[in-house]
């Protein structure tokens, strides 16, 4: 039997910022378990050119900065803040667990060891079983984060055609005749931006986008005196947008008009969002690819023709077509973070997962009932269609209000690295407003 105060399964990065908050802010005992070989979670096993899509200083564990901490000098994120690879992730969180975690003499890690429930778990390696009296499980796996390397294609693949994963692509050893990138959402966009870096034609390209969404800009998501100035008038016009919206269409037209949120093409609305961010130049690359092809999902992957679920478009038995369907975040029943002698972690901060486990944990650490615990910390479903950008904004500005009337809770948002843009207390009257003309719209 294994005692501790916590067990935690799963040391992804919403567990791993969990414990490392837990570990700052009490004195408790932790076992993490995790089938994966080393901490990290999907990073672990994602497309090797895979990057953050916000910066680096807004990622990993509280105690422990990601990155240098300075700006891209060349590329297409250049000058705005660095974005770590895959692989700096993983060793990212390969070092906090050496270096932080276990040396604490808190924490007992279990890589490769599968949960099964009611606190029991055995080795994938070896078989052991194992049996844990905690005070309190964590799941840090609810959130369901999946890559395509996890799982294959959720449409047919007909004998003969090719079909591979992000993971495959950049191992590949010969050019093929074509590229089709199926999935619109983020895996998909760096699967373009992959090829286009490797100097592939545009005209060699085509990408199934089933839906259009609309894309945060991320220079306005940014660290440092150097850019406050100007998210501070983002933030400020974006306020101003909601306020003055008279619809739901006019809204995102405002947004677009501040930079807010921008889009892939002119001539097409978009009905999605998922919280990805792209640059500029980033935008302007995949607005290079002109066969988009907007006809609904994949249903069918054949040697001559690929069926759609509004038509069929042609392909050749040469083109290597790229899943990238997988859905990294999909949509999740809400459920309590706290309840009795579970803790479920889901994001509070909206799109913001890390920073969602760390404040968690600090709640967890400092307060005592379940029922203000729960009123701190309300989950905020991760968005997917347009309509959720609305949904998601009224319920951070309503999670604001609540969390400026506790003043250690509005402290530790303001000093904690992971939370982007974060400026401290905002009028409560402007919140109303905003909160109030977001409901309308919604």
């Amino acid at each position: 039997m294994i005692d501790v105060d916590y067990l935690v399964v799963g040391a992804g990065a919403m567990g791993m910022a969990f414990v490392d908050t837990l570990l700052t802010e009490s004195d408790a005992t932790v076992a993490i378990v995790d089938r994966y070989q080393q901490p990290g979670g999907h990073w672990t096993i994602a497309y090797p050119y895979v990057r953050l899509h916000q910066p680096s200083a807004f990622y990993g564990v509280n105690s422990r900065e990601l990155g240098s901490g300075t700006a891209d000098e060349v590329g297409w994120n250049a000058g705005l803040d660095e974005l770590a690879s895959g692989p700096e992730v993983c060793a990212y969180f390969d070092q906090v667990m050496r270096q932080r975690f276990l040396p604490s003499g808190r924490v007992a890690y279990f890589p490769m060891s599968e949960y099964r429930g009611a606190g029991r778990f055995h080795s994938l390696v070896t078989g052991e079983k194992f049996e844990v009296r905690a005070r309190r499980i964590v799941d840090a796996t609810y959130m369901k984060v999946s890559v395509p390397a996890m799982r294959p294609p959720a449409y047919e693949v007909a004998p003969g055609a090719r079909c591979v994963t992000p993971n495959a692509l950049a191992r590949t050893d010969s050019p093929a005749d074509h590229y089709t990138v199926v999935g619109g959402g983020k895996t998909g966009i760096d699967a373009c931006l992959w090829l286009l870096a490797q100097g592939a034609d545009p005209d060699r390209l085509t990408w199934i986008v089933p839906r259009d969404a609309w894309l945060l800009n991320r220079a306005n998501i940014q660290q440092g005196p150097r850019h406050a100035d100007a998210i501070g008038r983002m933030m400020a016009a974006r306020a101003q947008a909601v306020v003055d919206a008279t619809s739901r269409h006019d809204l995102f037209d405002r947004l677009e008009a501040c930079e807010g949120l921008m889009r892939l093409s002119q001539d097409v609305r978009p009905t999605a969002y998922r919280c990805a961010t792209v640059t500029r130049l980033e935008l302007g690359q995949l607005q290079r690819i002109k066969d988009v092809v907007r006809m609904g999902r994949v249903r069918k992957v054949g040697v001559d023709e690929i069926v759609l679920d509004h038509g069929t478009i042609p392909t050749t038995p040469g083109t290597v077509h790229v899943d990238c369907t997988a859905d990294g975040l999909a949509p999740r029943p809400v459920v309590p973070v706290f309840a009795g002698d579970h803790l479920t972690l889901q994001a509070v901060l909206v799109c913001q997962q890390v920073a969602s486990a760390a404040m968690i944990a600090h709640v967890e650490a400092t307060r005592t009932d379940d029922e203000t615990k729960n009123e701190l910390c309300a989950p905020i479903p991760h968005p997917s269609i347009d309509a959720h950008w609305i949904t998601t904004t009224r319920a951070s500005v309503a999670a604001l209000r609540r969390w400026q009337r506790d003043p250690d809770q509005l402290d530790w948002l303001v000093a904690s690295r992971l939370v982007p843009n974060f400026g401290g207390r905002a009028p409560d009257e402007l919140l109303r407003v905003q909160q109030e003309k977001l409901a309308a719209l919604a």
